[in-house]
C-alpha cells in the first residue's frame, strides 16, 4: 500500500521488556499502516567487550536464541523470524524448559526443526553481527534491546529510537497514539533521549 509506513525493529530475543514492546507494535499495526520487518540484535554481541555482565550470563546462554534468530533471518527472511519469534514465546510460556522449545516453536512458525543447531554454532555470528550493528549504529551510546526506525510511505527514514520501553502492551487507539508520537519525538530535529519513571513489573 502506497501510504504504508515501516517499522523495522530490532529484538533481543529472550528481553522480556522488549517483547511486550513487540507487542505493542504488532497491536499498533493493527490501528495505523504500518508494516514490521523484524529483525534480530543481541545482548551478548553488545556486551561482550564489557567487564562486567550486565546480563548475569556467564554461560553465555543468551547467544543461542539470537543464533537461532540470525540462521532464521538469513534463511527465511524477516516474516519467518517474525513468526518465531511469537513462537518462541508462546512455547516459553507453556514449558518449564526453554532450551528444549526451539525446535517446537520452529516447527509451529512453519520452519525447518534443524535450524535449533544454529544456536550452538558459530555459523551466522556474522549475520548476526551485521544485523545487530545495522539496528544498534542507528542510535549508539547506551541503548540497548529493542531498536526501532520508522520509515515513512515515501521511503524517508523519519526516526530512529532506542525503545520504546514499555511493561504493559498497549491496546488498540492507545497503541496507535504510542506509535504517533514515538515518531513525532524521534524523529525531531537533535533529539537524544526521553526516559520515563524506573520499569515496573510487566503485565500481561
Amino acid at each position: 500500500m502506497a501510504d504504508t509506513w515501516t517499522a523495522d525493529f530490532w529484538f533481543d530475543p529472550s528481553c522480556p521488556y522488549t517483547r511486550v514492546t513487540a507487542r505493542w507494535l504488532a497491536e499498533a499495526a493493527r490501528v495505523r499502516p504500518i508494516s514490521v520487518r523484524w529483525r534480530v540484535m543481541s545482548l551478548s554481541v553488545l556486551n561482550e567487550h564489557r567487564d562486567d555482565d550486565p546480563e548475569g550470563d556467564p554461560e553465555g546462554y543468551l547467544w543461542i536464541p539470537a543464533r537461532i534468530c540470525a540462521a532464521v533471518q538469513a534463511e527465511h527472511g524477516h516474516d519467518a523470524l517474525g513468526r518465531f519469534y511469537d513462537a518462541l514465546w508462546a512455547s516459553r510460556e507453556q514449558a518449564d524448559d526453554y532450551a528444549a522449545g526451539f525446535e517446537h516453536a520452529l516447527v509451529q512458525a512453519g520452519l525447518p526443526a534443524g535450524l535449533a543447531r544454529a544456536g550452538t554454532s558459530d555459523a551466522y555470528d556474522g549475520a548476526l553481527r551485521a544485523s545487530h550493528e545495522e539496528g544498534f549504529g542507528l542510535v549508539g551510546g547506551d541503548a540497548g534491546t529493542p531498536v526501532l526506525a520508522a520509515t515513512a510511505p515515501d521511503g524517508r527514514r523519519v526516526a530512529a529510537m532506542f525503545g520504546p520501553v514499555v511493561s504493559r502492551v498497549p491496546r488498540g487507539e492507545e497503541a496507535g497514539r504510542l506509535w504517533d508520537g514515538a515518531v513525532l519525538v524521534a524523529g525531531t530535529a537533535g533529539f537524544h533521549t526521553i526516559k520515563g519513571p524506573p520499569e515496573a513489573e510487566i503485565e500481561d
